[in-house]
């Protein structure tokens, strides 16, 4: 998992009134929890740009008035008007304590269904996995090239090293649909079928009425 090192300040001050303050500031109310106490924190909107706003996921060295906690971001809370970041979760992680975390999916390898025609689906950008933070990916790789036209790949027929899926077992990752070349394809096929079987009934018809010599 890659790194990411972010500045905060401890804060005491609590309520609405006090993190509206805040917000005033560009500043983000936070809370690290996980350790021994939550401890309540601000951060810049600055810096946690691109700690938020990308696919990828990270181990965050979390200085807080110079003492670093790893953790990751758990979970942050968006101002439902402006989409403005308004607050945010980070969780302490232990060697020795399992975590939960959305990891991004890469589709590998090219599906034989595309080849045949077929569109490639992506349902699933994100899975939800729990384990050791030191056995969790940056992503989840996931070979497609054996995927048909028309077949869809599970979370159930998936399986990562040290680590438990918690996304539903019935949900759809991937699929190769039908397209209108595909459905080409597969008419162009059919009526090959059907002229090579109607052929060789020609065959075997003239072979029955033609006089034995």
């Amino acid at each position: 998992m890659k790194e990411y090192s972010l500045k905060a300040q401890a804060r005491e001050d609590k309520g609405k009134f006090a993190s509206k303050t805040l917000r005033k500031q560009d500043l983000i109310p936070a809370v690290l929890y996980g350790g021994e106490k939550n401890i309540n924190i601000v951060v810049s909107q600055r810096e946690v740009r691109d700690l938020i706003y990308t696919p990828d996921i990270f181990l965050v060295n979390l200085d807080i008035d110079g003492e670093v906690h790893r953790c990751i971001l758990q979970e942050l809370q968006f101002h439902p008007v402006t989409d403005r970041v308004i607050h945010l979760d980070f969780l302490e992680v232990q060697e020795d304590k399992p975590v939960m975390i959305q990891v991004p999916v890469q589709l590998d390898g090219h599906a034989i269904g595309v080849r045949a025609g077929g569109k490639l689906q992506q349902d699933i950008r994100k899975l939800k996995v729990k384990g050791l933070y030191q056995d969790i990916p940056e992503r989840l790789h996931i070979d497609i090239s054996k995927l048909q036209l028309g077949k869809v790949l599970k979370v159930n027929e998936l399986d990562f090293e040290n680590l438990e899926i918690l996304t539903p077992k019935n949900a759809v990752v991937a699929a190769v649909r039908s397209s209108r070349v595909a459905v080409a394809i597969e008419e162009d096929e059919l009526e090959d079928e059907a002229e090579a079987g109607e052929e060789k009934a020609e065959g075997a018809d003239a072979a029955e009425e033609k006089p034995a010599e």
